[in-house]
């Protein structure tokens, strides 16, 4: 077929420039055609991928393609997004700058705009590819070779790169995706609507699907341009079947209003899915209702990049839902939520989230830092001396009476921000990067639209007065250090942040400024006086979102 013979013409591209089994690949592109088969190309030759969501900017993807030593990168001249060209050979220009291992910069012409080509180095898409044969021989490779690395947000700066490996990680995908989207191959069109460049992209919109014989749409773009309706004009245009999206864009359709689905013929959907962050019951039961004319089941999913897979998930036509909830694990996968001794709490109670069995689709470790991996994940309720290993997910849980799971969100220093995971670490660090900024704490608070949003407090170096201008500054800073979706939705100036004696930030206090809540005891701050003026002050503080 024709992704077969463009994957295969890719391949022999890639290792006309010198990759080879074991090599790194970067790739930081938009929601094209190529996009999938780059990812397979890599796969056909034994050379992982590093995708970098095409969101992110030039310092985060330096970041990435340093971390992962990636020899070459697949990028675009630019990408549509709401009408507008996102520049992505210029990022990329500006990332390779600063990361030596980069020898070749391979680009698909997409948007027509005029690039600078490096001799030697850049490499047009088209004219390299189009020449090759179009049958490239699998290089053989171990089920535990290295597939890909992702990079995720963690506790620290850093981001983690998440290994994932040839054998298990496409059982998982393949498994869950047959599974809880109950796919018939020649009858459904499904719709994951993620980016590639996010874990849900890499195992529903691309490895689970195509090992599935998946009839896939893939759209570029954003949900509102050119209007409103924009992804039920695609449902009804291409019969689709089977929609999984996230609990942000939900809502956002919600508050929209009902009348931008009304325009469309929405009555081949026969399957609804949610992914990314927990959903409210309000936004399933619109979701359910109003988009799926309630005749679709809602399937619920809870995962991780890390994971691979999906973990807990209602089976359709099999598991009873409830709004809200992920139900339970699915076949094979053994959760449990435990307190801080890591034991089992009673139905009807929360805890940390923990997976007790090995699963095929499970993270390897983290690329090139193995003790990060042991803390990060299983330091905390593993029993090594006993053999027992316990996965922490790092998120909250509690099981109804029913045993059915519902998610509460991360509990660590990780915030999920429209489903994206953005470390709190990372953009303080950003904001102390610009020249005004002393100190900053960054919190999520709740957002009714986005899950978390991004509340930044900051104190100013020497006499700088914060004022508008300042805001608008510091969040185009955090953009142009991480990407826009890291920018603080709001941003308060303060003298001086809460801590404690012995000097910690008290991110408690602050989250509670930020929610409006009570305060709670201040007694153990060095400086508890500064809580009420903060409080003051973001009380006069514009939010500008966006």
């Amino acid at each position: 077929g024709e992704l077969y013979d463009e994957v295969c013409r890719l391949a022999n591209a890639l290792a006309s420039l010198g990759v080879a089994k074991g090599d790194r690949v970067a790739v930081y592109m938009g929601m094209v055609p190529e996009l999938p088969a780059a990812l397979l190309a890599c796969a056909r030759l034994g050379a992982p991928h590093v995708v970098v969501f095409g969101g992110f900017s030039a310092d985060a993807l330096a970041d990435r393609i340093d971390d992962a030593g990636a020899k070459v990168i697949i990028t675009c001249d630019g990408a549509w997004r709401g009408g507008s060209v996102v520049p992505l050979k210029e990022m990329v220009d500006d990332a390779v700058s600063r990361t030596p291992s980069v020898e070749h910069v391979l680009v698909v012409r997409r948007t027509g705009a005029t690039v600078p080509m490096t001799a030697g180095r850049d490499v047009w898409y088209d004219e390299i590819v189009r020449d090759q044969r179009a049958d490239c021989p699998a290089v053989p490779c171990d089920a535990e070779d290295l597939l890909f690395l992702l990079h995720t947000s963690g506790t620290t700066a850093k981001p983690k790169g998440i290994v994932h490996t040839c054998g298990g990680y496409l059982v998982g995908a393949a498994t869950s995706h047959s599974m809880v989207f109950d796919l018939h191959e020649t009858e459904d069109v499904y719709w994951c609507t993620a980016d590639i460049g996010w874990v849900t992209g890499h195992s529903y919109v691309v490895y689970g699907p195509l090992a599935n014989g998946a009839t896939s749409v893939l759209y570029e773009g954003a949900p509102q341009y050119p209007d409103r309706d924009r992804f039920w004009e695609i449902v009804e245009r291409y019969g689709v079947t089977t929609l999984y999206t996230a609990p942000t864009s939900i809502r956002t359709f919600m508050k929209w209003g009902d009348e931008h689905l009304a325009k469309h013929d929405l009555s081949s959907l026969r399957l609804l899915g949610t992914v990314g962050e927990p959903i409210n019951p309000e936004a399933w039961m619109w979701y359910r209702d109003v988009v799926g004319g309630g005749r679709c089941p809602v399937v619920d999913t809870w995962w991780q990049t890390e994971t691979g897979g999906l973990m807990i998930a209602p089976l359709p036509g099999v598991t009873t839902t409830k709004p809200g909830s992920a139900t339970i694990p699915l076949p094979g996968i053994a959760a449990d939520v435990v307190d801080e001794k890591g034991e089992s709490v009673p139905l009807g109670q929360g805890g940390y989230l923990v997976i007790t069995r090995p699963w095929p689709s499970m993270l390897r470790g983290i690329y090139g830092d193995d003790d990060r991996f042991v803390e990060t994940y299983w330091r905390r309720f593993s029993l090594p001396d006993e053999g027992r290993w316990v996965y922490f997910a790092g998120d909250g849980a509690k099981r109804d009476l029913d045993g059915y799971y519902w998610l509460l969100g991360r509990v660590d220093d990780v915030m999920n921000v429209s489903g994206h995971r953005i470390s709190t670490l990372e953009v303080e660090s950003a904001l102390v990067d610009h020249p005004s900024v002393a100190e900053a704490a960054v919190i999520g608070r709740a957002d009714a639209q986005t899950g978390q949003a991004i509340a930044a407090f900051v104190t100013l170096r020497g006499d700088r007065e914060g004022d508008a201008a300042l805001i608008d500054e510091l969040r185009e800073h955090v953009a142009a250090k991480i990407g826009k979706i890291a920018r603080p939705a709001s941003i308060v100036f303060t003298p001086e942040l809460p801590k404690t004696r012995s000097g910690k930030i008290m991110r408690r206090l602050l989250r509670d400024i930020s929610e409006s809540r009570k305060l709670g005891d201040v007694t153990t701050l060095a400086n508890e006086s500064v809580v009420h003026e903060i409080a003051e002050r973001a009380k006069n503080t514009p939010r500008p979102e966006g």
